[in-house]
C-alpha cells in the first residue's frame, strides 16, 4: 500500500491550494479515503472523509464551507480543495484509506501565513 500526497505550499490566509493524493496497492475504487492533517506536537486529525462511489462527504466543523474532498477512481487519486485557508489550517496532510492502512505516505507541508 502506498499514498503519494502532492499540492501543499506556503499561502497566505484567505489562499487556496489543492492537495492529491496517488494511492496504489489496493483496490482504490471499493474504499472511503480521508485526508488527514498532524500539527507539530499534536496527533493526526481526520480532516475530510468520502465514500468509495464518491456519493457521501464528511468533514470536520471546522473546515466545513471551506474544504471539499472528491476522488476519481480511474485515477486512483483523491483530491483536497482547500479554500479561505487560516492560519490554523497549518499541518502536514495525509491521505489514507478507510480501514486505516498501517502505512502513511510522506504528506505535504501546508503553511498558512503572511
Amino acid at each position: 500500500v502506498q499514498f503519494v500526497e502532492s499540492g501543499g505550499g506556503l499561502v497566505q490566509p484567505g489562499g487556496s491550494l489543492r492537495l492529491s493524493c496517488a494511492a496504489s496497492g489496493f483496490t482504490f475504487s471499493s474504499l472511503i479515503m480521508s485526508w488527514y492533517r498532524q500539527a507539530p506536537g499534536k496527533e493526526h486529525e481526520l480532516v475530510a472523509r468520502i465514500s468509495s462511489t464518491g456519493s457521501t462527504t464528511t468533514y470536520i466543523d471546522s473546515v466545513k464551507g471551506r474544504f471539499t474532498i472528491s476522488r476519481d477512481n480511474a485515477k486512483n487519486t483523491v483530491y483536497l480543495q482547500m479554500n479561505s485557508l487560516k492560519p490554523e489550517d497549518t499541518a502536514i496532510y495525509y491521505c489514507n484509506r478507510f480501514p486505516l492502512a498501517n502505512s502513511w505516505g510522506q504528506g505535504t507541508q501546508v503553511t498558512v501565513s503572511s
